[in-house]
């Protein structure tokens, strides 16, 4: 019984944190800004690593500051890290933590080409691509290839995705 409610308490964060994650992709910025934060001081700097990371993660497409946004990244790669896969599956839909490292580097990068911290941003790129093999075949995955390859032409690096094309593979559509 206690684990049943357990269970629905995190469905109801997750789903409250689903919320303000609408608001700001319906273009109320700020206003997910602020929400965000008071779900930040409910969940607390200890708690659950999944509502921390997802809602990190989420926080920092919300921060003028670049500086404020690498911090949410950071925070969100830190709860990753204490994620467990027993703590995932509780949670219907969610990927296995590996599988969220990608995007955690990918955003980890950009957060420091903004700042001009090209070294940094070439590091979390790498780790960004050697994560990237927890992926799957879906369009999300997808899209997160093709952004750490976006990032990578940005940086004037090389990439794979010529070849993978030319090999046959379909070009994912452009992730904002």
């Amino acid at each position: 019984m206690d684990e049943a409610r357990g269970q629905a308490a995190d469905d109801a964060m997750m789903t409250r944190i689903g919320q303000v994650i609408m608001l700001h992709r319906g273009g109320d910025r700020e206003e997910a800004r602020n929400r965000f934060a008071l779900l930040w001081e409910e969940i607390g700097e200890d708690g659950d690593p999944l509502h921390r990371c997802t809602l990190a993660h989420y926080m920092a497409d919300t921060q003028d500051d670049p500086a404020d946004e690498l911090m949410w990244d950071l925070l969100a790669l830190a709860a990753a890290d204490a994620l467990t896969d027993e703590r995932t599956r509780r949670h219907p839909g969610a990927p296995a933590v590996r599988a969220f490292y990608p995007s955690l580097h990918l955003n980890l990068a950009a957060d420091y080409v903004k700042l001009g911290q090209e070294e940094a941003a070439r590091s979390q790129l790498a780790m960004a691509r050697q994560a990237s093999d927890a992926l799957g075949e879906d369009p999300y995955s997808e899209g997160v290839r093709s952004a750490i390859e976006r990032l990578a032409l940005r940086l004037g690096e090389a990439t794979g995705g010529a070849s993978r094309r030319q090999a046959g593979g379909e070009a994912a559509p452009p992730q904002g």
